[in-house]
């Protein structure tokens, strides 16, 4: 394993031949659908080497969501929906927590110690944020702002994937749902799912959406008004190509039947003007 720079500034951080952290798919989707995966991607800036953890856990779950951006790129054509995504491991900065927090920048992963974020300099910290985390967010408060100058309704997708076993106790659920203080959509997503028969159904599982453990719903969604709701799907049902199809047909399917019953929802389309909303 290569000893990692403690990288002190944006230039140092993300050179301008390294991959841009912001991944987007059909711009000009015509869905009111807007999906988000914060942990689509596993990279490392190269400043950073691999941060002392060995490549075997730089493939698992601590550094991804495993199998979502195959899901999420197939949603995204079968849905005419805009994609954002984010490239870079959650173990360089994690783009679903606020910054500063303990779990922005995990010095222990599980039982995983994560040497090159250990003891880090708040300027190194900083370039992380600067460089990763905020062109992300900064891109979709953009498209937001822009949607909702349109007049365009947006229901937003926080897309996750979830490890089956954790701590080693064995996780029964297939999907959920995730919501903080707006349930509505969750609601609805989750009597579709029960409708499948063949599932079962996270009502805030595997996690709870909060304040303090997630940025996209509370910062994106909540305060706009948007129509939300996280959406988590377990690892190993979605591990290889076949999965990822089979969920993405699924979820099409009952995309579309929320979209019929969108009416029932009361889609808000939202002010970026107006902070409150």
């Amino acid at each position: 394993m290569s000893h990692p720079m403690k990288a002190d500034d944006v230039s140092r951080l993300l050179s301008a031949d390294e991959v841009p952290p912001v991944l987007e798919e059909n711009v000009r989707g015509a869905s009111p659908l807007l999906l988000t995966c914060d942990h689509y991607g596993r990279l490392f800036p190269r400043a950073l080497g691999d941060l002392g953890v060995s490549e075997s856990e730089r493939q698992r779950h601590i550094a991804w969501d495993i199998g979502i951006a195959g899901v999420v790129q197939r949603l995204a054509k079968s849905l005419d929906a805009h994609l954002i995504a984010q490239r870079y491991s959650r173990l360089v900065i994690d783009c679903n927590r606020p910054p500063g927090v303990p779990s922005s920048i995990p010095v222990l992963s599980e039982a995983t110690p994560i040497p090159g974020n250990e003891n880090l300099a708040p300027a190194a910290a900083e370039a992380r944020r600067i460089a990763i985390f905020q062109p992300y967010h900064d891109r979709i408060a953009q498209v937001l702002d822009q949607r909702a100058r349109e007049r365009q309704p947006t229901i937003l997708l926080a897309m996750h994937s979830f490890t089956p076993v954790y701590a080693g106790v064995a996780r029964p659920w297939h999907i959920g749902t995730l919501y903080n203080r707006d349930k509505r959509l969750a609601t609805m997503l989750l009597r579709l799912l029960h409708a499948e028969g063949d599932l079962v159904v996270g009502d805030n599982q595997p996690y709870a959406a909060s304040d303090a453990t997630d940025y996209a719903i509370p910062v994106h969604a909540e305060r706009r008004g948007l129509i939300h709701t996280g959406i988590e799907i377990r690892q190993d049902l979605i591990a290889d190509a076949a999965g990822q199809h089979a969920w993405a047909e699924r979820l099409t399917r009952i995309f579309k039947q929320v979209l019929e019953e969108s009416g029932e929802l009361g889609l808000i389309v939202g002010d970026p003007a107006d902070p409150a909303l």
